[in-house]
C-alpha cells in the first residue's frame, strides 16, 4: 500500500493532541496550543532520520547509534516528548529541568529552545519547545528536499572512513525517512527527494567505500512473497523433523538447510521453529501448530537471491 502522508500526518497529529491535552483542566487552551506548534513545527513524528540537526548538532560521546534523543546530554532532561518535523516539546514537572534544558540547547549552534506560558500533557508540567532553527519545509510539510539529501549525504559520507559493511536501502530505510514512513518517503522527506537518497546511497554502496553490501530485510517483496518463504521453510523443517534430535540439516532446492524445532511446551501442541541458510543469507523463525497446520512467523531476513529460491 502506498504511504498516504496526508492521512498519517492527520493520525499523528490527531495522536498527539489527545496525549498533550486529556489531563488539562482546560483542553481548549491546550489544543489551541498545539495548533500553533503544528504551524511553527509541522507534522507530528515518531522518529527522527540519522541525518536531522535535532540529531547532529548536539555533541556526541563518541559514534554511538542514538536511538532515542535524551542519549544526548543536550536532552537528558525530557520527559513525556512529542516529536515534530521541526523539533519537539517536551513536559519536565519540574521548573529546573525545564531551564537547564532550555539552557543546554541555546548552546548549540542551529537549535533553540522556549519556555511556553499554555499547560501541556499536565496542569503541573512545564513545557518546553525545542526547535532546528535550519530546517525548511516544504509546501507538503516535509524538509526541503536540497537540505535533506546535503544533511544525508553529509552525514553518511562521514561514517564511511569506519564502516566495516554497507547497508542496503532496505535495511536501512527507517534511518533515513524517519517514521512513520512508506517505501520511499515519509513525513521528513517527499517521494521526490527519498528516490534520489536513495540513489545516492546505492551509488555510495557500490563505489565500495563502505565496504561489503550487506543484505537482511526483504522488505523489497511484497507481504504475500515473504509470507510464503517463511511458510515454505517452516513446514519443510516439520516435515523432516528428527524425533531424536532437535537440531538437524535438510536439503532443499539445492541449499542445505539447518533447522531446530522445539517442542514448546512438551505436548506436541506448538513446536517453535528456526530455519538458517548459509551464514545468515536467509533466517527464518515461527511457530507450527499441529493440530491445525497453522504456521504464525516474523518476517525472514536476508538475501533477496537466496530467498525467491523458496517462493
Amino acid at each position: 500500500m502506498d504511504f498516504r502522508s496526508a492521512t498519517v500526518a492527520q493520525q499523528q497529529n490527531a495522536k498527539a493532541m489527545t496525549y498533550l491535552t486529556k489531563c488539562l483542566k482546560d483542553p481548549e487552551a491546550g489544543r489551541l496550543a498545539i495548533n500553533e506548534l503544528l504551524k511553527i513545527l509541522g507534522n507530528v513524528v515518531d522518529r527522527y532520520p540519522d541525518w536531522h540537526p535535532i540529531l547532529t548538532a548536539p555533541p556526541r560521546q563518541g559514534r554511538e547509534q542514538i536511538s532515542d534523543l535524551s542519549q544526548l546530554k543536550t536532552y537528558e532532561e525530557l520527559d513525556h516528548t512529542i516529536h515534530f518535523v521541526r523539533g519537539f516539546v517536551t513536559c519536565p514537572y519540574s521548573e529546573d529541568s525545564a531551564d537547564q534544558l532550555v539552557k543546554a540547547v541555546r548552546v548549540v549552534p542551529g537549535l533553540s529552545a522556549d519556555r511556553l506560558d499554555q499547560a501541556l500533557y499536565a496542569d503541573g508540567a512545564y513545557p518546553t519547545v525545542v526547535v532546528a532553527d535550519h530546517v525548511e519545509l516544504e509546501a507538503d510539510g516535509t524538509i526541503r528536499s536540497r537540505d535533506a539529501l546535503a544533511w544525508f549525504v553529509q552525514q553518511f559520507a562521514g561514517e564511511a572512513r569506519n564502516a566495516e559493511v554497507a547497508e542496503t536501502w532496505w535495511n536501512i530505510r527507517s534511518n533515513l525517512l524517519g517514521r512513520p514512513h512508506g517505501s520511499r518517503s515519509s513525513l521528513f522527506v517527499n517521494q521526490q527527494a527519498g528516490i534520489h537518497m536513495r540513489k545516492i546511497l546505492e551509488a555510495m554502496n557500490s563505489s565500495g567505500m563502505f565496504g561489503p553490501i550487506i543484505e537482511s530485510s526483504l522488505d523489497m517483496l511484497p507481504q504475500k512473497k515473504r509470507d510464503t518463504i517463511c511458510e515454505t521453510l517452516i513446514r519443510a523443517a516439520v516435515g523432516k523433523r528428527d524425533q531424536e534430535s532437535e537440531l538437524f540439516e535438510f536439503e532443499m532446492r539445492g541449499k542445505i538447510c539447518k533447522a531446530s524445532v522445539r517442542d514448546t511446551w512438551g505436548d506436541d501442541m506448538e513446536l517453535r521453529v528456526n530455519v538458517q541458510i548459509g551464514n545468515y543469507d536467509l533466517d527464518v523463525s515461527g511457530f507450527y501448530y499441529p493440530k491445525t497446520r497453522k504456521i504464525t512467523h516474523t518476517d525472514p531476513r536476508g538475501k533477496r537471491e537466496v530467498a525467491e529460491k523458496f517462493l
